[in-house]
């Protein structure tokens, strides 16, 4: 139902031009509003607001296009469907509004893979409703280049319960502002940097920044294999990115109190078997993700074995590996007990997995891409947790662990609050490829 309001008459000196000085958690579409304006003419009398960075601040003046100005007036409301927390209808009991904005296009790779994420969400939907949940899609292209203003001032937006969004981090701030006027749940599927997350209680996202995520798997790490002897291998790939993994994990054991080994793959074969210890079990970590290093040290391994099968090791390792596995990896990973940390796993070979790509497959009438992670079952996970989550417990959804029993298909979802703000995912896997050729998911 659409808002209907009657509005007073124009005073006749509103020709006139004028300033309007901003107060505290005004937004441009609701100074647009109050004016009777357009979104497009407040821009256009205040060209700094077309910059993505642009921000508004309390005190600060913004122009008002003078053939449009008009004192704010309140409405006299025929009939207007509320919608603020305490009076917007409950969702629990209706049709759930979603709204996607995303680059939904195939101009280049990031929109085949958002294409593909979205039909995962519309995947979703239809198995909803055999629980019989109802939602109202509404999806935005918005690519890079988009207009996100324009995006906004689409009047289905404001009427949105959840949005999925955006890609591009440029876009966070003017979604922030979006949501907070407007009751509206954010969550950001892909961007790590969302500054606004400390401070807006209505986000929800998935990824963590990379500084972050190295720190808390370290320490995971650390906790995991607390009774193993650390080798930390040096690989010398100076484009590696990983050094700030092993650094963090090394101050973490260099604070416990930890005696960890440093060795190379440029060390002789000996020089390497020194580094590891008979009484207990290693953890082997490199300080790379590369594959061919990764070759080089399951040499050194096998030459470490066949002259000391004495020793116990695990092989710590990277997200990144799961993309080698070819029949000669595999083998690897099993003989060498390796765990591999990650916030998603694939399992091609789950009846689940192999079913929702049959169903891809005849709906879209091609196979999903071969990525890691799969993007339409990142959709359709991150689409089926949330709905379900708002149909059962409504705007109060938090995303917390144990909410529902939900097992996803490939990304576990489990919300924490980040201070008085927003909501950041903390699930957090190890993969385990066992030497008995079995594969164990710890969740951690």
């Amino acid at each position: 139902m659409l808002m209907l309001m009657l509005l007073t008459a124009i005073p006749s000196d509103a020709q006139t031009a004028t300033t309007h000085e901003v107060k505290k958690k005004e937004t441009i579409y609701g100074i647009a509003r109050d004016y009777g304006i357009t979104v497009e003419e407040l821009m256009k009398a205040n060209p700094g607001m077309e910059s993505p960075d642009y921000k508004l601040k309390k005190g600060s003046y913004v122009n008002i296009p003078a053939k449009q100005v008009a004192a704010p007036q309140e409405p006299v409301v025929v009939h207007q469907e509320p919608q603020t927390a305490s009076k917007r209808s409950d969702v629990r009991h209706r049709a759930i509004r979603l709204g996607v904005m995303l680059p939904l296009h195939k101009q280049n790779n990031d929109g085949r893979r958002m294409v593909e994420y979205y039909r995962g969400v519309l995947m979703a939907c239809d198995s909803l409703k055999k629980e019989g949940i109802s939602v109202d899609v509404h999806a935005w292209n918005l690519a890079e280049d988009g207009d996100i203003h324009k995006t906004l001032a689409d009047p289905a937006a404001a009427k949105c319960d959840l949005i999925i969004g955006p890609l591009y981090s440029k876009f966070v701030g003017p979604l922030s502002d979006f949501i907070s006027e407007h009751d509206i749940r954010l969550l950001i599927p892909f961007s790590i940097n969302a500054p606004q997350l400390a401070h807006n209680a209505y986000m929800f996202q998935v990824y963590q920044a990379p500084s972050s995520l190295n720190e808390s798997t370290a320490r995971r790490v650390a906790d995991w294999f607390k009774d193993c002897h650390p080798v930390i291998v040096d690989c010398a790939d100076t484009t590696s990115t990983k050094g700030a993994f092993t650094t963090a994990l090394r101050k973490i054991y260099e604070s416990r109190g930890v005696q960890y080994s440093l060795t190379s793959l440029k060390s002789t074969d000996t020089q390497f078997a020194n580094a590891f210890v008979k009484d207990k079990p290693n953890v082997v970590v490199l300080n790379t993700a590369r594959s061919q290093e990764l070759n080089a040290t399951f040499g050194k391994l096998s030459a470490l074995i066949a002259h000391h099968p004495e020793v116990q090791l695990a092989l710590f390792g990277y997200t990144e590996w799961m993309m080698y596995l070819n029949q000669y990896q595999l083998t690897n990973f099993y003989r060498y007990n390796v765990y591999i940390p990650t916030t998603f796993y694939t399992n091609l070979a789950s009846t689940q997995t192999e079913r929702l790509q049959q169903k891809y497959r005849r709906n879209f009438r091609q196979d999903m891409m071969q990525s890691l992670p799969r993007f339409a079952l990142t959709g359709f996970d991150h689409a089926l947790f949330f709905l379900r989550g708002l149909h059962k417990y409504g705007i109060n959804f938090d995303g917390a662990a144990g909410r529902f029993g939900y097992q996803p298909v490939q990304t576990p979802l489990k919300f924490e609050r980040v201070g008085e703000g927003g909501h950041q995912n903390r699930a957090f896997m190890f993969i385990h490829y066992k030497p008995d050729h079995t594969i164990e998911t710890v969740n951690y």
